[in-house]
């Protein structure tokens, strides 16, 4: 195991491993001060960034944050390294690849080519090194696009999740934001509830309702129930119409066995769903949901920092081809993310090494009410993510999840980030919108047009 050593002034600075290192580099967060990691101060931490830039990439090759005879996501992070795909920046150090990353050179074609070359660890370490408009404009030359029912990551559009929780997962409060989302543009991206329970009675019954509305009314999208993935293979094996298969991941297998799931058990899931063969334009079935602080809420963080956790998410997620990926980023608490600058910071890293590991992101623009933030710094953060090429956000009522107890993004704050930086839905999802009289044919949600007979009803009986 290394030594990594850098000097500031007259003070010599050691880190003893490359944990160390990665974990006294993060700015500052709440989650690595609770969990004993953090730099014991700001210049620490400077000097643990400048070891870090001289650091080598190939170094994170050699040296395990996580063991991999004790952990089957390093094992999956090692074994699936394209060795050729990393060439071109092999000969780098940290510091260096952040430069190549802001660089004309590296455009989408070589971010895309690159990113089966590049593990986890390897993002992490770049993304703490950078400034927030660095992670905004490399995160902005990445695009991840992936298929389903319509088309999402494409630049120039920004999807939606229409999150339609209800407390008592009442089909009629469900229909009802579900149209109030439609009628606004959003769902793009997923129709996606969270189910007031795990019960696999209960989750066949919202998947169908789901089908129903998508199958009446034509639209291209698709649905999920975002309950555990041994319900939704027990829900298919019920011929339940699933499109997609959801989990919660961590980076760690051990956060992972937390999750009551393993690589196994995921491949099973993924498998269970490409048989229904339900896409019409691909077959991305997978929704992975993470978050920074995860491993170290459930004990199994290894002495890793959390960023760097998070990451490794990301790697086991590029495993199974996802559909849709997206950090729930301010959910898990102020203990993790303690104030506005941190959730902000956190939401940007997240969608870089993301976009850099070859994945959908997209982001949960969330806070919750004990955390020191407000409505005002998820604007930041939404706005920034828009910049940055994010490729989807939550729309909900009124931004406030009534069954989760949350704050996040509503259908209105998806219309702002369109308008404002000239995005549009998925254009599939936009044709109908169209056709449905919801939106003009410059893509704006209309006002003038009337509606068709059969939303007039809907509305009515709602």
């Amino acid at each position: 195991m290394s030594e990594y050593c850098t000097t500031i002034g007259s003070r010599l600075y050691r880190f003893s491993s490359l944990r160390e290192l990665m974990a006294c580099a993060t700015p500052q967060r709440s989650g690595d001060e609770l969990a004993g990691i953090a730099a014991r101060s700001a210049e620490e931490r400077v000097a643990a960034q400048m070891a870090l830039a001289d650091t080598p990439l190939k170094t994170f090759l050699n040296e395990a944050v996580v063991p991999y005879e004790a952990d089957e996501v390093t094992r999956l992070i090692i074994d699936r390294h394209d060795t050729q795909a990393f060439t071109p920046v092999a000969h780098l150090t940290v510091g260096e690849f952040r430069n190549w990353l802001l660089s004309d050179r590296a455009d989408n074609a070589a971010l895309e080519a690159l990113a089966p070359g590049l593990t986890p660890e390897m993002v992490a370490a770049v993304s703490k090194i950078m400034r927030l408009q660095d992670l905004v404009l490399v995160g902005q030359k990445c695009r991840v696009v992936t298929r389903f029912r319509n088309t999402i990551g494409l630049s120039g559009h920004l999807a939606t999740r229409l999150q339609p929780n209800h407390p008592t997962d009442n089909p009629t409060g469900i229909a009802a934001s579900i149209l109030d989302g439609l009628l606004y543009g959003n769902g793009d991206a997923v129709i996606g509830i969270n189910p007031a329970t795990d019960n696999t009675a209960s989750v066949v019954t919202l998947l169908t309702m789901l089908d129903e509305i998508i199958d009446r009314y034509e639209i291209p999208t698709q649905s999920c129930v975002l309950t555990h993935v041994t319900t939704a293979i027990e829900a298919i094996n019920r011929g339940a119409p699933t499109d997609l298969v959801f989990q919660s991941i961590s980076g760690t297998q051990a956060a992972n066995q937390g999750f009551g799931i393993d690589l196994a058990l995921l491949r099973e899931g993924n498998d269970a769903a490409q048989s229904l063969r339900r896409g019409t334009v691909g077959q991305n079935v997978m929704y992975f949901e993470t978050g920074q602080g995860s491993a170290l809420s459930a004990d199994a963080h290894h002495g890793v920092d959390q960023q760097t956790l998070e990451a490794r998410a990301y790697g086991v997620a590029r495993e199974f081809s996802p559909l849709l990926v997206n950090t729930v980023v301010g959910f898990i608490g102020p203990e993790y993310l303690f104030n506005g600058k941190q959730i902000i910071r956190a939401g940007l890293e997240d969608h870089f090494c993301g976009k850099l590991l070859g994945v959908p992101m997209g982001c949960d623009i969330c806070y919750t009410n004990h955390a020191e933030a407000d409505q005002d710094d998820m604007d930041v953060l939404l706005t920034l993510l828009g910049a940055a090429g994010c490729n989807y956000i939550m729309g909900i009522p009124g931004s406030d999840d009534i069954m989760l107890n949350y704050q996040t993004t509503s259908f209105h704050d998806a219309l702002y980030a369109r308008q404002v930086l000239k995005l549009r839905p998925a254009p599939e999802f936009e044709a109908w919108l169209a056709r449905m009289g919801i939106c003009d044919e410059t893509g704006r949600i209309s006002v003038d047009h009337e509606l068709p007979a059969s939303f007039r009803h809907a509305l009515a009986h709602v």
